[in-house]
């Protein structure tokens, strides 16, 4: 493994991105992912979907199998050059309270969903018992 990667800008990565020629870029790493478009079991929307930009947290969201990640190797055409990718900004304060509560009060509605029946059920138990044993 003597051989220098070849680095590509994220505009050359860019061109590869139809289902004859596509390119992804995963954690500094560029794939040619055309051969695997209609193996790939997400689908090849999603590879499509993911060319022209970093999808690292694409890739690492959906969870994929250490196989995977070993499969990809065979594709592997070069590095990104960090450079050329768009830094993420971090700055996304006016979202996150609304997506907090959000997840908060869908879990209290779960828990309550699962408690009230409960609770009544339990009530009923109990008065059935208290009334036999009066």
């Amino acid at each position: 493994m003597g051989n220098e990667a070849t680095i590509f800008t994220l505009s050359e990565v860019s061109e590869h991105n139809h289902a004859h020629d596509c390119w992804i870029v995963i954690s500094g790493k560029v794939y040619n992912v055309t051969k695997f478009l209609e193996d790939h079991p997400g689908g090849d929307e999603v590879l499509l979907s993911s060319t022209g930009k970093d999808a690292t947290d694409d890739f690492e969201d959906v969870g994929h199998s250490e196989s995977a990640r070993e499969m990809m190797e065979q594709y592997y055409v070069g590095e990104i050059d960090p450079t050329t990718i768009p830094k993420k900004t971090k700055y996304t304060p006016p979202k996150q309270p609304h997506y907090n509560q959000d997840k908060t009060s869908e879990f209290i509605i779960k828990i309550l969903q699962f408690l009230v029946p409960l609770a009544i059920l339990g009530l009923a138990v109990g008065i059935r018992i208290y009334t036999k044993a009066a």
